[in-house]
């Protein structure tokens, strides 16, 4: 079953185009993430929110990014990360045109 992973921390920017730009590198490699379908990514400037929603092929997938990805934001000097995977209703989120490539 697939498996949402929902992350978000305090961040203090960049945001915006000058985070697209300092982050290109990192996009590319997270698409070579086993079992790693897509991220969105989520910034929020006034909140001072950094995160991205993420679709996995399986749990424990999921699992192994989040503990990568945490210990990578740890090493950046990022703390108060949360990561929450949630189970996906294919058959209600399809009604909703959710991009699950099914």
């Amino acid at each position: 079953m697939k498996k949402l992973l929902q992350v978000d921390f305090g961040f203090s920017g960049p945001f915006g185009d000058e985070m697209a730009s300092q982050m290109l590198e990192l996009a590319g490699s997270i698409n070579h993430e086993p079992g790693m379908i897509w991220k969105i990514w989520t910034e929020n400037e006034v909140s001072q929110l950094g995160g991205g929603l993420y679709l996995f092929e399986d749990e424990p997938s999921a699992q192994a990014y989040l503990k990568m990805h945490s210990a990578r934001l740890k090493k950046m000097g990022i703390s108060n990360i949360r990561g929450i995977i949630f189970d996906v209703n294919t058959r209600l989120s399809q009604i909703n045109q959710a991009p699950l490539l099914d």
